[in-house]
């Protein structure tokens, strides 16, 4: 009998989402197609690839064997698909799928991925923007940009900027409090936190002398936001200092709205990755996407254009 290769790759997908929702959004086909698919393939095979249960699916012995030789089956004929397709712009087609926090993908993100859209029109884009932490291959993603410390270590990554941050308040909280002198005394302040007032907030910021530790402090503050703009904009109305990425404070501290405090011992900086699935072989589009992002934000990002800084 012939093997459908739709119907494999649907299986090595499954295994490698985790799950078929899952599968079934990066291949862009429904639920059912996809059990169709690899029930027929089960009965091609004569045997039981997988164990279906009201909790989900669990991979059979005999399915692990399979999916061990049919990973690197699939792996080799997508490489030789796109080294046949050649380096013409015109050949990176198939879908992507990608997850990014929402300023920096409304902000940045979109307007490089839509000008690589116009470059490659055979190429499908769904962008999910979201702050929430997106599980990359339960959900189905192609490409995720994570900011900040990598925790799951089961996705490959790729460095493409640096994120500065900056403490920042509003001119009038200024006038009125005046600026900390120092790290420790950001500890006497009203504070725009992060996150659930259940939940201690703490900066860390650069040593106070070179070579020297970072400084943590625990913050106070009655306003607590889980949305970068929204505590930028808590800021800009005087309720606070905050600690926001550069590029989601640029616009606001070069319109002096914000000032910066303590430039010489800023918050620790972040980092902006491209992170994707640990798979033999990343597709010639994923790839190309990557090497697109990373040419444009190294050197001196965007949004990192001189701002307003408090004297003191």
């Amino acid at each position: 009998m012939d093997y459908d290769i739709a119907d494999i790759r649907a299986f090595v997908q499954v295994v490698d989402s985790g799950g078929i929702s899952a599968a079934a959004t990066r291949l862009s086909v429904s639920k059912s197609i996809l059990s169709s698919r690899i029930a027929r393939l089960e009965r091609a095979l004569a045997t039981k690839l997988l164990h279906r249960s009201s909790r989900g699916v669990a991979v059979t012995d005999a399915g692990q064997r399979f999916y061990a030789r049919m990973t690197d089956v699939i792996s080799r004929l997508q490489q030789a698909v796109d080294e046949a397709a050649g380096s013409d712009a015109a050949a990176l087609s198939g879908s992507l799928r990608i997850a990014a926090p929402m300023t920096f993908g409304t902000a940045y993100l979109g307007p490089l991925l839509f000008k690589f859209m116009q470059e490659h029109p055979l190429l499908e884009l769904t962008l999910d923007c979201d702050d929430r932490h997106v599980d990359i291959l339960g959900g189905g993603y192609d490409l995720g940009v994570r900011i900040g410390r990598l925790s799951d270590s089961s996705l490959m990554a790729r460095r493409l900027a640096p994120s500065a941050r900056v403490l920042c308040c509003s001119p009038a909280y200024l006038e009125r409090h005046g600026a900390p002198e120092n790290v420790a005394a950001i500890q006497q302040h009203q504070c725009i936190c992060y996150g659930s007032a259940s939940i201690t907030p703490y900066w860390q910021f650069a040593a106070a002398e070179r070579g020297g530790k970072l400084q943590q402090i625990v913050v106070r503050g009655r306003t607590h936001l889980n949305n970068g703009e929204s505590m930028r904009d808590a800021a800009v109305a005087g309720l606070g200092l905050a600690v926001l990425p550069l590029f989601i404070a640029a616009p606001a501290l070069r319109a002096g709205t914000l000032v910066t405090l303590l430039p010489k011992t800023p918050p620790a900086p972040d980092t902006i990755h491209a992170v994707y699935p640990q798979t033999r072989y990343v597709s010639r589009a994923v790839r190309a996407l990557i090497d697109m992002l990373a040419a444009s934000l190294q050197g001196v990002p965007p949004w990192a254009e001189p701002a307003a800084a408090s004297p003191r």
